[in-house]
């Protein structure tokens, strides 16, 4: 069971409006009196509702909004190019 210290509940909002919670918990790689082998978890995906839920028990939450570049879009002829064959 994890301390409101060792855990945090992130909100990543984009422009389109998605939003992406996540938990992440400290671990360590060999004990925890060894604080170079403390960090943090991979992010583990959780429901909006459970971000909520811990902001409002006072757990560690943080948010952010990400912008990003939208992707770019390479157009493709419709015949195969050079050295190419449609199968």
């Amino acid at each position: 069971m994890h301390t409101k210290h060792t855990v945090r509940y992130i909100c990543e909002r984009y422009p389109s409006g998605n939003c992406y919670y996540f938990k992440q918990e400290l671990i360590t790689h060999d004990s925890w009196q060894n604080p170079q082998s403390i960090e943090w978890s991979a992010r583990r995906p959780i429901t909006e509702r459970t971000f909520h839920q811990k902001e409002k028990e006072g757990y560690k939450t943080i948010s952010t909004f990400i912008q990003k570049n939208p992707a770019v879009v390479l157009h493709f002829s419709g015949g195969a190019g050079p050295g190419l064959s449609l199968i």
